[in-house]
Protein backbone atom coordinates (compact mmCIF):
# COMPACT_ATOMS: atom_id res chain seq x y z
CA UNK A 1 0.00 0.00 0.00
CA UNK A 2 2.53 2.02 0.85
CA UNK A 3 4.78 1.58 -2.56
CA UNK A 4 0.99 2.66 -4.51
CA UNK A 5 0.71 5.88 -2.89
CA UNK A 6 4.43 6.39 -3.32
CA UNK A 7 4.16 5.79 -7.22
CA UNK A 8 0.56 8.12 -7.25
CA UNK A 9 2.10 10.81 -5.45
CA UNK A 10 5.48 10.70 -8.02
CA UNK A 11 2.89 10.61 -11.08
CA UNK A 12 1.07 13.57 -9.83
CA UNK A 13 4.00 15.47 -9.07
CA UNK A 14 5.41 14.48 -12.37
CA UNK A 15 2.01 15.99 -13.95
CA UNK A 16 2.03 18.99 -11.94
CA UNK A 17 5.74 19.79 -12.81
CA UNK A 18 5.03 19.49 -16.51
CA UNK A 19 1.69 21.75 -16.44
CA UNK A 20 3.55 24.52 -14.55
CA UNK A 21 5.40 25.61 -18.13
CA UNK A 22 2.51 26.68 -19.07
CA UNK A 23 2.02 29.19 -16.04
CA UNK A 24 3.07 33.25 -16.65
CA UNK A 25 6.29 33.77 -15.08
CA UNK A 26 6.80 35.01 -11.57
CA UNK A 27 5.27 38.87 -10.83
CA UNK A 28 4.80 38.95 -14.64
CA UNK A 29 3.04 42.34 -14.88
CA UNK A 30 1.71 41.10 -18.52
CA UNK A 31 0.06 37.92 -16.73
CA UNK A 32 -3.89 37.78 -17.16
CA UNK A 33 -4.62 38.17 -13.03
CA UNK A 34 -2.47 41.30 -13.42
CA UNK A 35 -3.99 42.93 -16.36
CA UNK A 36 -7.90 41.78 -15.86
CA UNK A 37 -8.40 41.17 -12.41
CA UNK A 38 -5.95 43.07 -9.69
CA UNK A 39 -6.25 46.29 -11.52
CA UNK A 40 -9.42 46.25 -10.81
CA UNK A 41 -9.45 45.21 -6.85
CA UNK A 42 -7.07 47.51 -6.39
CA UNK A 43 -8.90 50.50 -8.00
CA UNK A 44 -12.34 49.77 -7.39
CA UNK A 45 -12.43 47.35 -3.81
CA UNK A 46 -13.05 50.88 -2.11
CA UNK A 47 -15.40 52.28 -3.79
CA UNK A 48 -17.85 49.16 -4.41
CA UNK A 49 -16.71 47.38 -0.39
CA UNK A 50 -16.33 50.44 1.89
CA UNK A 51 -13.07 48.53 3.25
CA UNK A 52 -9.79 50.14 2.89
CA UNK A 53 -7.88 46.98 3.23
CA UNK A 54 -7.56 45.50 0.02
CA UNK A 55 -7.04 41.60 0.86
CA UNK A 56 -9.94 41.62 3.71
CA UNK A 57 -12.14 42.99 0.55
CA UNK A 58 -11.11 40.48 -1.58
CA UNK A 59 -11.05 37.52 0.91
CA UNK A 60 -14.62 38.52 2.64
CA UNK A 61 -16.61 39.67 -0.46
CA UNK A 62 -15.08 38.85 -4.03
CA UNK A 63 -14.01 35.76 -2.80
CA UNK A 64 -16.54 35.37 -0.21
CA UNK A 65 -17.45 31.65 -1.29
CA UNK A 66 -13.63 30.37 -0.88
CA UNK A 67 -13.18 31.77 2.31
CA UNK A 68 -16.43 30.41 3.95
CA UNK A 69 -15.21 26.70 2.34
CA UNK A 70 -11.73 27.59 3.50
CA UNK A 71 -13.44 28.31 7.28
CA UNK A 72 -15.17 24.87 6.73
CA UNK A 73 -11.80 22.85 5.66
CA UNK A 74 -10.32 24.37 9.25
CA UNK A 75 -13.71 23.19 11.02
CA UNK A 76 -13.20 19.57 9.35
CA UNK A 77 -9.56 18.96 10.09
CA UNK A 78 -10.28 19.73 13.84
CA UNK A 79 -12.97 17.37 14.08
CA UNK A 80 -10.59 14.66 11.97
CA UNK A 81 -7.94 15.18 15.08
CA UNK A 82 -10.67 14.57 17.36
CA UNK A 83 -11.45 11.05 15.36
CA UNK A 84 -8.14 10.14 14.87
CA UNK A 85 -6.76 10.95 18.53
CA UNK A 86 -9.67 10.85 20.69
CA UNK A 87 -9.81 7.75 23.33
CA UNK A 88 -12.92 7.78 24.99
CA UNK A 89 -12.98 5.96 28.50
CA UNK A 90 -15.44 3.32 28.96
CA UNK A 91 -18.00 3.73 31.72
CA UNK A 92 -17.36 0.61 33.70
CA UNK A 93 -13.54 1.79 33.38
CA UNK A 94 -12.40 3.91 36.41
CA UNK A 95 -9.62 6.70 36.36
CA UNK A 96 -8.10 7.60 39.53
CA UNK A 97 -4.87 10.03 40.80
CA UNK A 98 -2.41 7.38 41.66
CA UNK A 99 -1.22 8.27 45.35
CA UNK A 100 2.45 7.66 45.03
CA UNK A 101 2.86 10.21 41.63
CA UNK A 102 5.12 13.05 42.67
CA UNK A 103 3.18 16.53 41.95
CA UNK A 104 5.22 19.43 40.12
CA UNK A 105 5.41 22.17 41.92
CA UNK A 106 3.76 25.24 39.71
CA UNK A 107 5.48 28.23 38.75
CA UNK A 108 3.82 30.93 40.37
CA UNK A 109 6.03 33.71 38.51
CA UNK A 110 4.86 31.94 34.85
CA UNK A 111 1.32 31.04 36.20
CA UNK A 112 0.74 34.81 37.52
CA UNK A 113 2.16 36.77 34.28
CA UNK A 114 -0.09 34.19 32.07
CA UNK A 115 -3.18 34.91 33.91
CA UNK A 116 -2.19 38.86 33.63
CA UNK A 117 -1.31 38.69 29.84
CA UNK A 118 -4.49 36.66 28.97
CA UNK A 119 -7.23 39.37 28.85
CA UNK A 120 -4.47 41.47 26.90
CA UNK A 121 -4.33 39.32 24.49
CA UNK A 122 -8.15 38.56 23.94
CA UNK A 123 -8.60 42.16 23.55
CA UNK A 124 -5.94 42.73 21.06
CA UNK A 125 -7.39 39.54 19.24
CA UNK A 126 -10.97 41.11 18.98
CA UNK A 127 -9.26 44.17 17.74
CA UNK A 128 -7.71 42.22 15.06
CA UNK A 129 -10.97 41.14 14.26
CA UNK A 130 -12.48 44.08 14.04
CA UNK A 131 -10.01 46.30 12.61
CA UNK A 132 -9.13 44.16 9.90
CA UNK A 133 -11.49 46.49 7.54
CA UNK A 134 -8.31 49.13 7.83
CA UNK A 135 -4.96 47.05 8.68
CA UNK A 136 -3.52 43.37 8.32
CA UNK A 137 -5.75 41.58 10.59
CA UNK A 138 -9.34 39.75 10.07
CA UNK A 139 -11.06 36.50 11.20
CA UNK A 140 -8.33 34.05 10.74
CA UNK A 141 -5.54 35.91 12.40
CA UNK A 142 -7.88 37.19 15.39
CA UNK A 143 -9.28 33.68 15.83
CA UNK A 144 -5.10 32.11 15.83
CA UNK A 145 -4.23 34.74 18.51
CA UNK A 146 -7.94 34.05 20.76
CA UNK A 147 -7.14 30.70 20.53
CA UNK A 148 -3.13 31.02 21.42
CA UNK A 149 -4.28 33.11 24.98
CA UNK A 150 -6.33 29.86 25.46
CA UNK A 151 -3.36 27.46 24.98
CA UNK A 152 -1.16 30.08 27.05
CA UNK A 153 -3.34 29.16 30.18
CA UNK A 154 -2.30 24.99 29.42
CA UNK A 155 1.00 25.32 28.77
CA UNK A 156 1.66 27.28 32.07
CA UNK A 157 -0.78 25.53 34.11
CA UNK A 158 -2.26 22.70 32.52
CA UNK A 159 -4.54 20.75 30.25
CA UNK A 160 -7.41 20.83 32.82
CA UNK A 161 -7.11 24.61 32.93
CA UNK A 162 -8.33 25.21 29.29
CA UNK A 163 -11.05 22.09 29.70
CA UNK A 164 -12.25 23.99 32.41
CA UNK A 165 -13.67 26.98 30.64
CA UNK A 166 -13.43 25.17 26.71
CA UNK A 167 -14.18 21.95 27.19
CA UNK A 168 -14.40 19.61 24.05
CA UNK A 169 -17.94 19.75 23.57
CA UNK A 170 -17.89 23.51 23.69
CA UNK A 171 -14.96 23.90 21.24
CA UNK A 172 -17.33 21.69 18.63
CA UNK A 173 -20.11 23.72 19.34
CA UNK A 174 -18.33 27.03 18.48
CA UNK A 175 -16.99 25.40 15.35
CA UNK A 176 -20.00 25.04 14.60
CA UNK A 177 -21.24 28.03 15.23
CA UNK A 178 -18.69 30.28 13.30
CA UNK A 179 -20.04 28.38 10.51
CA UNK A 180 -23.09 29.23 10.88
CA UNK A 181 -22.72 32.55 11.55
CA UNK A 182 -20.77 33.11 8.13
CA UNK A 183 -23.03 31.09 6.15
CA UNK A 184 -26.43 32.17 7.71
CA UNK A 185 -25.60 35.69 6.43
CA UNK A 186 -25.20 34.51 2.62
CA UNK A 187 -28.84 32.76 3.31
CA UNK A 188 -30.23 35.86 5.35
CA UNK A 189 -29.29 37.64 1.89
CA UNK A 190 -30.88 35.12 -0.40
CA UNK A 191 -33.90 35.56 2.09
CA UNK A 192 -33.72 39.30 1.31
CA UNK A 193 -34.13 38.80 -2.34
CA UNK A 194 -30.56 38.92 -3.27
CA UNK A 195 -27.35 36.51 -4.05
CA UNK A 196 -25.96 34.82 -1.73
CA UNK A 197 -23.23 36.71 0.23
CA UNK A 198 -24.40 39.84 -1.67
CA UNK A 199 -24.20 42.13 2.20
CA UNK A 200 -25.41 45.34 0.37
CA UNK A 201 -29.04 43.72 0.54
CA UNK A 202 -28.54 44.21 4.52
CA UNK A 203 -28.92 47.95 3.84
CA UNK A 204 -32.80 46.89 3.93
CA UNK A 205 -32.72 45.73 7.47
CA UNK A 206 -30.25 48.10 8.98
CA UNK A 207 -32.14 51.55 9.23
CA UNK A 208 -29.49 54.27 8.24
CA UNK A 209 -27.06 52.48 6.19
CA UNK A 210 -26.47 52.86 3.09
CA UNK A 211 -25.65 49.59 0.71
CA UNK A 212 -21.76 50.34 0.62
CA UNK A 213 -21.75 50.55 4.31
CA UNK A 214 -23.83 47.37 4.80
CA UNK A 215 -21.15 45.53 2.77
CA UNK A 216 -19.10 46.37 5.07
CA UNK A 217 -20.76 45.12 8.42
CA UNK A 218 -21.45 42.23 6.15
CA UNK A 219 -17.79 41.45 5.85
CA UNK A 220 -17.34 41.96 9.72
CA UNK A 221 -19.88 39.54 10.68
CA UNK A 222 -18.33 36.88 8.65
CA UNK A 223 -15.09 37.95 9.95
CA UNK A 224 -16.37 36.94 13.63
CA UNK A 225 -17.88 33.85 12.50
CA UNK A 226 -14.33 32.71 11.16
CA UNK A 227 -12.41 34.03 14.61
CA UNK A 228 -14.86 32.05 16.75
CA UNK A 229 -14.28 28.95 14.21
CA UNK A 230 -10.57 28.96 14.35
CA UNK A 231 -10.14 30.04 18.07
CA UNK A 232 -12.46 26.72 19.17
CA UNK A 233 -10.66 24.19 16.41
CA UNK A 234 -7.38 25.06 17.58
CA UNK A 235 -8.23 24.41 21.43
CA UNK A 236 -9.35 21.24 20.56
CA UNK A 237 -6.56 20.35 18.28
CA UNK A 238 -4.15 21.25 21.45
CA UNK A 239 -6.14 19.50 23.77
CA UNK A 240 -5.83 16.11 21.95
CA UNK A 241 -2.40 16.60 20.96
CA UNK A 242 -1.03 17.95 24.39
CA UNK A 243 -3.30 14.44 25.59
CA UNK A 244 -2.94 12.07 22.74
CA UNK A 245 -6.61 12.36 23.13
CA UNK A 246 -6.77 10.65 26.69
CA UNK A 247 -8.42 12.98 28.42
CA UNK A 248 -11.36 12.91 29.97
CA UNK A 249 -14.08 15.33 31.35
CA UNK A 250 -15.56 13.74 34.24
CA UNK A 251 -11.88 13.08 35.72
CA UNK A 252 -11.50 16.85 35.29
CA UNK A 253 -14.16 17.20 37.65
CA UNK A 254 -12.96 14.62 40.04
CA UNK A 255 -9.78 16.01 40.14
CA UNK A 256 -11.77 19.92 40.95
CA UNK A 257 -13.24 18.12 43.55
CA UNK A 258 -9.94 16.99 45.04
CA UNK A 259 -8.89 19.94 45.06
CA UNK A 260 -11.24 21.54 46.78
CA UNK A 261 -11.38 18.89 49.37
CA UNK A 262 -8.24 20.03 50.58
CA UNK A 263 -5.77 17.35 48.41
CA UNK A 264 -2.27 18.46 46.98
CA UNK A 265 -1.69 21.35 44.86
CA UNK A 266 -2.47 21.01 40.87
CA UNK A 267 -0.16 20.15 39.34
CA UNK A 268 0.98 17.38 36.63
CA UNK A 269 -1.04 14.45 37.26
CA UNK A 270 -0.59 10.80 36.62
CA UNK A 271 -3.67 8.63 36.09
CA UNK A 272 -4.52 4.58 36.34
CA UNK A 273 -6.67 1.97 35.89
CA UNK A 274 -8.65 1.41 39.12
CA UNK A 275 -7.80 -2.31 40.14
CA UNK A 276 -11.37 -3.01 41.59
CA UNK A 277 -12.65 -2.41 38.01
CA UNK A 278 -10.17 -4.47 36.35
CA UNK A 279 -9.31 -7.85 37.28
CA UNK A 280 -5.79 -8.20 35.72
CA UNK A 281 -5.09 -5.42 37.27
CA UNK A 282 -3.39 -3.74 34.08
CA UNK A 283 -3.43 -0.58 33.10
CA UNK A 284 -4.68 0.86 29.89
CA UNK A 285 -2.50 1.74 27.31
CA UNK A 286 -0.67 5.50 27.62
CA UNK A 287 -2.29 6.23 31.03
CA UNK A 288 1.22 8.53 31.73
CA UNK A 289 1.13 11.79 32.59
CA UNK A 290 -2.02 14.08 32.01
CA UNK A 291 -0.81 17.88 31.47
Amino acid sequence: MKVLGLITVGILGILLLFASKDFPGWADPESPASLHVSPHYITEALEETSVPNIVTSVLADYRGFDTMFETAVIFTAGIAVIIILRQVRKKEEKWMVEKEVEYLQPDIIIQTLSRLLVPFIQIFALYVVTHGHYSPGGGFQGGVILGASFILLGISYNLKMILNRMSEKRSILLGNAGIVIYAGIGVLCLVLGANFLDYSILSSILPGYSSLEARSLGILGIEIGVAITVMAIMVAIYANLSSNGKYDRSSIKTLKERRRGGGKPSGSYRFRHDQHSNEGGKSPPGSGNFL
